[in-house]
């Protein structure tokens, strides 16, 4: 089992919903007993994930930039600091509005 893993020890990769995607911690992927995953993921500057749900909730949490949080027929402001909490089976997608700096964030996910 390991016990300490590095960003840089990940991966990235685009995800389905477009965002540029580590995955931290993950029960199918790691030696780890849990029921949920850890992911960092980027939005590019001006470019936006795709609308999709899940069966699970999911978090987010805001390392730095900003954009626009769509859930359901809600959307809101982001920015760093922020942790979103998304509903199961709520069609999603967050944007980035800013011209220069990308959104960096973390997301706790039940894949399950």
């Amino acid at each position: 089992m390991k016990y300490k893993t590095s960003l840089s020890e990940c991966v990235e990769f685009i995800a389905e919903d477009d965002t540029l995607l580590r995955e931290i911690l993950h029960p199918d992927k790691h030696d780890v007993e849990l029921r949920y995953s850890l992911a960092h993921f980027r939005v590019l500057p001006g470019k936006k994930t795709k609308k999709h749900s899940l069966k699970t909730s999911e978090i987010y949490y805001i390392i730095s930039g900003n954009g626009m949080m769509h859930i359901g027929e809600k959307e809101f402001e982001v920015s760093a600091h922020d942790t979103i909490y998304i509903p199961p089976h709520s069609i999603q997608f967050i944007e980035n509005t800013s011209k220069t700096e990308e959104i960096v964030a973390l997301a706790i996910v039940d894949p399950c």
